[in-house]
């Protein structure tokens, strides 16, 4: 691993998740060859297998951050320490709710809730306005 020059992003998410897709995408190429819908549909399942597994991997540390990462972290064995918060410009933690900078749904939720944050401040503001123009 450390012979290559470049951080190709070489993660226990990354390998797990291809050789799950390579083990689906076999099982469509056979159901493809014997003319099997079945095998055709079950090779596809595996394939969104590996995607959800990948993505799991990616959330709990062993995936890596978007872009380059510093040359000491491109182990194999290294886990991610921010994914916890997310990552910036990563799609995968944005669907899961984790944005670095910005407050997660469930905190938003929260706020919205006991009443704090900037949505709930524009509806405070917004409902004596409506409240005179009524009566």
């Amino acid at each position: 691993m450390s012979t290559h020059q470049y951080d190709e992003g070489h993660t226990v998410a990354g390998w797990t998740g291809f050789g799950i897709a390579t083990v689906g995408t076999a099982v469509v190429g056979l159901g493809v060859c014997l003319v099997s819908g079945a095998l055709i549909v079950g090779g596809l399942a595996v394939v969104g297998v590996s995607v959800l597994v990948t993505w799991a991997l990616h959330l709990s540390g062993w995936g890596k951050p978007p872009g380059r990462r510093p040359r000491e972290e491109w182990g194999m064995r290294v886990r991610d320490s921010s994914a916890r918060e997310g990552h910036e410009e990563c799609v995968g933690c944005r669907m899961a709710g984790r944005r670095r900078g910005r407050p997660s749904i469930t905190a938003v939720g929260a706020g919205v809730a006991a009443g704090a944050g900037a949505g709930a401040e524009a509806r405070v503001a917004a409902e004596p306005v409506a409240a005179e123009s009524a009566g």
